[in-house]
């Protein structure tokens, strides 16, 4: 495609690359170093004046990798680019989408407002924590949805007596569009949340005896409110238990703990690349590249997304 230059920050270079692939294309050359103290330069080594720019960039931790995002943005407006848009497969800080305690930051629009200061002119990423984020943006927002390669991963299971669990009221929207999605019930789990990164459920919402759970939901942490949520069903006699988890952040022994649990099979994405110690038998890995990749062409084309999520759409 003409006029069209990718580049790819250092946090997720390997879907960066499988996007390329999927277009034909090469990924441009950028030079991201650090000084002997540790700040960040980066330097485009190819001319993008009056290019459209697509800068693919995770904000996962550490938060260099935001940082690594905006200095990129930076130098891409200084270098006459004719549009950037800042490709976030993982938009980092969206739990902190509300000021829900005294004396607390709202850091997905800080991290909104430094976005569109360093000079993206336009953003996509992937299965907001908080659909309201991009509300945050006066900038053009294109929000793509993982549920569309799921959906089709879940049909190749072939699962009986199936229904599809939210394991929290955020995300009982995307819940029920599975639900509807694959003919079956909805069930929620009532989920409170004393202290970060500590949940308790207090009551399930629907009749899950007897039935293969599909729990659905935007990103996996700790994996404490998975666990929790997986041992409540198994009391309550469900069968097998199939996670599906868009971005996998799986911080401290996250990974240990879903290898020592009743999970059968934990799906997630490549949003967040997973290293060589995640990589257990019971987490299986779908590539987002083909949407992405897919969506970088419509919007440099000018052409319309919606159809690439439009079952996303159904009315609830």
């Amino acid at each position: 495609m003409e006029n069209l230059k990718i580049f790819s920050g250092s946090s997720n270079q390997s879907l960066a690359k499988k996007i390329t692939d999927y277009l034909g294309m090469s990924l441009g050359s950028a030079e991201i170093s650090r000084f002997s103290d540790r700040e960040i330069k980066v330097k485009f080594n190819e001319n993008i004046r009056g290019v459209d720019v697509f800068l693919i960039q995770s904000t996962h931790p550490p938060a260099e990798n935001l940082m690594e995002l905006l200095i990129m943005l930076d130098a891409a407006r200084r270098s006459s680019a004719y549009r950037v848009t800042a490709v976030i497969p993982y938009y980092g800080y969206a739990r902190q989408d509300r000021k829900d305690q005294p004396r607390v930051s709202i850091t997905a629009k800080l991290v909104a407002n430094l976005i569109t200061t360093a000079g993206a002119d336009r953003v996509l990423t992937m299965d907001l924590h908080s659909a309201q984020i991009q509300g945050f943006f006066d900038i053009p927002f294109d929000h793509l949805y993982a549920s569309i390669n799921f959906f089709d991963y879940i049909k190749s299971l072939s699962l009986d007596d199936v229904i599809v669990v939210s394991p929290d009221v955020g995300s009982v929207k995307i819940a029920r569009a599975y639900a509807k999605r694959l003919d079956t019930t909805l069930a929620i789990l009532d989920k409170r949340r004393p202290k970060p990164n500590s949940a308790e459920i207090v009551n399930v919402i629907g009749d899950v005896k007897d039935k293969n759970i599909i729990i659905v939901d935007d990103m996996v942490d700790t994996g404490g409110t998975v666990l929790l949520a997986v041992k409540t069903l198994k009391e309550k006699n469900a069968k097998d238990i199939n996670v599906f988890c868009t971005h996998p952040v799986l911080s401290g022994d996250a990974v240990q703990k879903i290898e020592n649990s009743e999970i059968k099979l934990f799906t997630v994405t490549n949003t967040i690349p997973l290293d060589d110690s995640k990589r257990i038998n019971k987490i299986d890995v779908v590539s987002v590249a083909n949407l992405f990749g897919e969506a970088i062409k419509r919007i440099h084309k000018e052409e319309s997304l919606s159809s690439l999520f439009d079952w996303q759409s159904v009315p609830i």
